[in-house]
């Protein structure tokens, strides 16, 4: 027994001296190493690409003519319908005044007696001349048969002029379209009253043959439109523009582009934008005035850089992406864009530029100066669902 105690006593240096030696290879080992993780990542490429901006807008035919009546009396017969298609000249509307057909009367019975009157006078002066000449009687009387003569004339020229006034006031009960065109609606029936002095038309003949479609843009999208078009003047600038299309009510595009044509001259101080007018043919009839629908504008660019959106940051109103730097380190970069997108991808104008690489996502746990192990994805599948034009 005294023995063994004595060996183990001999054995405790021996093993206090292992123990601290396995301690010390444990501080020289340090902390297992953290691990890094893999992010995917894209080098980021210049090109170019086609912008598209929609502007709400309010169509209207090239002509939009109120029907008013000229005379007063009542609507004796309608002869088309609402939306009817018609053609310059077609009747649209008689009305029953017969005090105009009276007033024709009048003036031809009033042309017979003048006529009577001239033809009377004009015997008087032939009768009167050979006596002056004779000097039976005197200078002065042919002077005054003369004198009633052109009197007599006088009053046949104004009893015509009356027969002419008659006869337009009594067309005017015949009502025709001004133009070629599609007609509103007819708020009057037949047997109505109506006036010159109605406030309300009989219809409206709107000329569709070409649509105008009327949209604004405030004064920063309106100085950035005129910057993007090359031109000395407006004129020169709107030649530039390209060819605009049209996204009616439902979304569905329209079949024909058209050409915006004129930008108004000054802004609304109310609302802070100028209104644009853009034409389209419309030889189907298929757009009507009133009606609502979208210019789509397109903006073609060169050389620029598009970002994912779902690559992006939002903090404080700013936009920031992860930029890997050396060493696999990210940094978080401020970037600054387009207000139009494209797709599902940012145009970037100030930021980035071609051969950054930025992390495409996944990266909500991360934070700048982290280090990453970059997983390359190429280009080409990254903007495989953009339309690049």
């Amino acid at each position: 027994m005294k023995t063994s105690i004595k060996s183990l006593y001999l054995l405790l240096p021996a093993l206090l001296i292992i123990a601290s030696c396995g301690n010390n290879d444990q501080k020289k080992a340090g902390p297992p190493p953290v691990q890094v993780q893999s992010y995917p990542v894209v080098a980021l490429k210049a090109q170019s690409t086609s912008l598209e901006t929609d502007y709400p807008a309010t169509l209207e035919g090239i002509q939009n003519v109120d029907i008013r009546p000229k005379v007063d009396g009542f609507i004796e017969k309608i002869y088309v319908d609402e939306g009817a298609s018609v053609k310059k000249g077609q009747l649209l509307f008689t009305i029953n005044a017969p005090q105009y057909e009276q007033q024709v009367r009048t003036a031809n019975a009033a042309i017979s007696s003048a006529e009577a009157d001239v033809n009377a006078a004009q015997l008087q002066v032939n009768k009167t001349k050979p006596l002056v000449e004779k000097d039976i009687i005197s200078k002065y009387d042919l002077d005054a048969a003369q004198l009633t003569l052109q009197s007599r004339k006088a009053a046949l020229a104004q009893a015509r002029a009356e027969l002419v006034n008659a006869k337009v006031n009594l067309g005017y009960t015949r009502i025709t379209s001004p133009v070629d065109g599609v007609i509103g609606s007819l708020p009057f029936k037949t047997g109505a009253l109506v006036s010159s002095n109605s406030s309300s038309p009989l219809t409206t003949v709107s000329n569709i043959s070409k649509i105008y479609a009327y949209f604004s843009m405030n004064e920063k999208q309106l100085l950035d439109f005129s910057r993007h078009y090359k031109g000395t003047s407006l004129e020169a600038k709107l030649k530039n523009i390209p060819a605009v299309s049209l996204v009616l009510a439902d979304g569905t595009p329209y079949a024909e582009n058209g050409k915006i044509e004129s930008i108004n001259g000054l802004i609304n101080t109310g609302t802070g934008s100028a209104s644009l007018r853009a034409t389209f043919p419309n030889p189907l009839n298929l757009l009507r005035s009133g009606a609502s629908a979208s210019v789509r504008i397109p903006q073609h660019l060169e050389n620029v850089i598009l970002v994912p959106q779902k690559s992006t940051i939002d903090l404080q109103g700013k936009k920031f992406v992860y930029v890997l730097g050396e060493k696999g380190l990210i940094k978080n970069t401020e970037i600054e864009i387009m207000e139009i997108t494209k797709g599902n991808f940012y145009v970037v104008t100030k930021g980035l530029k071609e051969g950054d690489k930025i992390v495409l996502e996944g990266f909500q746990s991360l934070k700048d100066g982290t280090e990453i192990k970059p997983e390359e994805k190429s280009a080409d599948s990254v903007y495989a669902d953009l339309n690049i034009k």
